[in-house]
């Protein structure tokens, strides 16, 4: 199986320590991440993902809104930037520990943070980057190499 994400919950991903919208979608979203830690590749898809697929039948659902749409752009052009590489829907991705620490780096200095601005858990995320990413469901291999 290919887990099916969209460009910023690459950077939701980084910084992401069990904290959520809802009990069923942080159990998905921790799954998730236990899926990336074994290994598995994403696929990157434009609109709503699996991270989305528990939040999609409620009415108030941000997923589809413009704002996201354009979060999901701009994670997308800062990502292909750092890695090099196309990140587009379609294209596949193994987040393996090189690359999740090459894009914590970035992402405790700022350089990837872009398409965070005006992001509910900016602050959240800020905070679990400056602390070496210690509280991520998905760990870091080596925190102190990874503080801004």
């Amino acid at each position: 199986m290919t887990i099916r994400l969209r460009a910023h919950h690459l950077l939701c991903l980084l910084t992401y320590a069990g904290k959520g919208y809802s009990p069923a979608f942080t159990a998905g979203f921790t799954a998730i991440a236990a899926r990336i830690a074994a290994g598995e590749a994403v696929v990157m898809t434009e609109g709503p993902d699996d991270v989305c697929a528990p939040m999609l039948d409620d009415p108030a659902c941000h997923c589809r809104g413009d704002s996201v749409v354009r979060c999901d752009a701009q994670a997308a052009r800062d990502v292909a930037a750092l890695l090099g590489r196309p990140v587009a829907p379609g294209q596949r991705l193994v987040l393996d520990r090189a690359v999740l620490d090459r894009m914590r780096r970035a992402f405790a200095q700022g350089g990837i943070r872009s398409a965070c601005a005006g992001c509910d858990w900016a602050d959240l995320c800020r905070d679990i980057a400056a602390d070496g990413f210690a509280a991520t469901v998905l760990p870091a291999s080596q925190p102190d190499r990874l503080r801004a």
